[in-house]
């Protein structure tokens, strides 16, 4: 497919324009170029948080930069889809090493070197990024620095100020609305996967040993990796099973299928609801919860083969902590 127009000759596609600008910002320390290749008003969510415009993006990069000085970020994939004749919508998929080298919002420095993985969808048009959608793998982060997650997020809360100051999680009523409204495109990939995570989360589990391979390669929240039904019914389960009510939301769907690569298919979903069941997060607390999560797949002769799903942990259970008090 080819590069979108609109957009300047330096990038051959796509794929080029999102890792090259993730390269500039982080690893070149172009953090001056985010006032280019960022709309002004860019909304960026995270489970964490809701930020609208360059100078809060701005503040953040240089925070983490400052925390974790050796951060790399490097692009396994990118799944995009166009969007117009001059835009498109990119979900893409990093893999991160660091090493925690100064204070910030994780503490006290550690020492300690660091793997997880970012998935973030992007609307990007006229050579800039105007709309974010990201998920980091927080508990990853966390644990591979030797904390608890709880006992991290409890901290976290005191450190920015308590619960009546704190950064509160993204929510239906913390979001801000940005410039796209699409849904993706409908590519068969993206409904496929899109049809099976919906039917997880309608409780039909004979999908998963239905459609996924059984060697099928899995990576989940808290840098975890499976393989097989088995493993991918284990992190499902104890999921849903936190949150046996909760609404689950397709939000977004990419699909692709080009040479060179497997059918593969990206999918933003959420799902909102209380904590009313024991699973994941521990005793019920009936605290509500909003949930931003984003799966990447790839499709094999035998069904689903690789899968990679991140939820932010830590912003869950700072709902769940925030709500029942025990900060």
């Amino acid at each position: 497919m080819a590069f979108m127009p609109g957009f300047d000759g330096r990038w051959a596609d796509v794929p080029d324009f999102i890792l090259g600008i993730t390269k500039d910002i982080w690893e070149d320390r172009g953090i001056q170029t985010l006032h280019d290749y960022y709309g002004p008003d860019l909304v960026v969510r995270s489970p964490a948080s809701v930020i609208r415009g360059n100078a809060g993006i701005i503040a953040a990069t240089e925070a983490t930069l400052a925390e974790f000085p050796d951060r790399q970020l490097l692009g396994e994939d990118v799944i995009w889809c166009a969007t117009g004749e001059d835009s498109f919508l990119s979900s893409h998929r990093l893999y991160c090493t660091a090493t925690h080298e100064g204070s910030g919002m994780y503490g006290a420095p550690t020492g300690r070197t660091l793997a997880y993985r970012i998935l973030a969808d992007c609307w990007c048009r006229e050579n800039g990024v105007l709309d974010e959608w990201l998920v980091r793998d927080q508990g990853a982060i966390v644990r591979q620095m030797g904390g608890d997650v709880v006992d991290w997020t409890r901290a976290l809360i005191a450190r920015e100020g308590g619960p009546e100051h704190c950064v509160k999680p993204m929510t239906p009523e913390t979001d801000l609305p940005g410039p796209y409204t699409g849904q993706g495109n409908d590519d068969a990939w993206g409904h496929t996967l899109a049809d099976i995570l919906t039917r997880i989360a309608s409780a039909e589990f004979s999908v998963i040993p239905a459609q996924y391979d059984r060697a099928a390669e899995l990576a989940y929240p808290g840098h975890k990796n499976g393989a097989g039904p088995t493993d991918a019914d284990k992190f499902w389960m104890t999921l849903h099973a936190s949150f046996p009510n909760a609404e689950f939301s397709v939000d977004h769907i990419i699909g692709m299928d080009e040479p060179l690569s497997p059918p593969r298919a990206a999918v933003r979903w959420s799902l909102h609801g209380v904590h009313s069941g024991w699973g994941m997060f521990g005793t019920p607390t009936q605290a509500p919860v909003y949930i931003m999560g984003i799966t990447h797949a790839e499709f094999g002769p035998r069904g689903l083969r690789r899968e990679w799903t991140l939820i932010d942990e830590t912003a869950i259970w700072k709902q769940i902590l925030l709500k029942t008090g025990d900060v």
